[in-house]
């Protein structure tokens, strides 16, 4: 891997009934780090030694991805047991609270986690991923709709699967490099850490069961579900995502009490890989505020 180890360590811890892994470093509150499709905790690479100066970093595989176990049953991958697994890694650790850092599908679940345990959230750090309400918003448009048109790909059965895994998993290593601004973000050796992650046996296939459970879960969220929210949150956003948009994120003031955006230019998706320097002082600055 093209980041040294440093002091960090692996680990698992069996929550919400299932083993999963995960990579820590430092000691102190604990910060609690949430990846996204199609990144497993190497994702947070450059954040974690940044951060373990202060905190307990916890930068975990989400069920179904690389190292924890990946459940076969589709319905495993709902978005209620997902929130299940963090509650039970923070109190599994030993914690009563702890600062909520999510990126993508882990931005989602942190969302969604805040909501329905605002007691184990201090402060929320969201990366390119929008408020659900937002979301679904969006969804409604058909500027968003072709963006997001991978997400009907990934109902189908079988199929996407094999796209993702034809000619040494090369999807896994465009997504990534075919859609960053700044291509020296992603080594030879990041992505084949990726790709190696999406091969292990049952995987491709729990990544995509969060697609699979994406619109049962919108379709129950009830509209009261998603009341102002009242935890210090930050929003971090690469402004050329190709696939979600800028304007997912306009009115979020709306929806949380304490909010802080930062957006930042010629950065893809991948922001806390493409300019973790920015996100780093970002991050830092909103955890040191008062």
């Amino acid at each position: 891997m093209s980041v040294v180890k440093a002091s960090w360590q692996e680990d698992y811890i069996i929550a919400n009934g299932i083993n999963l892994h995960y990579v820590t470093q430092g000691e102190g509150p604990l910060m609690l780090m949430l990846h996204g499709f199609p990144e497993f905790w190497y994702s947070w690479r450059h954040q974690i030694p940044e951060f373990a100066r202060d905190y307990k970093v916890v930068a975990l595989d989400l069920r179904g991805y690389n190292e924890s176990d990946k459940p076969k049953q589709p319905e495993a991958y709902r978005m209620e047991e997902l929130l299940k697994d963090v509650e039970g890694v923070i109190r599994g650790l030993g914690y009563e609270s702890c600062i909520l850092v999510g990126h993508d599908w882990g931005g989602a679940i942190a969302w969604s986690f805040a909501y329905a345990y605002p007691d184990l959230v201090d402060r929320l750090i969201v990366m390119n991923l929008p408020h659900p309400a937002k979301f679904m918003e969006g969804l409604k448009t058909p500027q968003q709709l072709l963006k997001s048109w991978y997400i009907f790909l990934f109902q189908l059965p079988w199929l996407p699967e094999l796209l993702l895994q034809w000619n040494d998993y090369q999807a896994i290593e465009s997504v990534f490099a075919g859609t960053a601004i700044d291509k020296t973000a992603f080594s030879p050796t990041d992505l084949e850490a990726y790709k190696d992650a999406a091969a292990k046996r049952g995987a491709l296939t729990a990544m995509l069961n969060y697609y699979r459970n994406i619109f049962q879960s919108l379709l129950n969220d009830k509209p009261q579900e998603w009341s102002v929210l009242n935890i210090p949150t930050l929003m971090i956003w690469g402004e050329e995502d190709t696939a979600l948009g800028k304007e997912l994120t306009y009115e979020t003031e709306k929806l949380v009490n304490s909010l802080q955006i930062k957006y930042i230019p010629n950065c893809s998706h991948w922001v806390q890989q493409e300019q973790p320097q920015l996100v780093n002082q970002y991050m830092r600055e909103f955890l040191q505020a008062d």
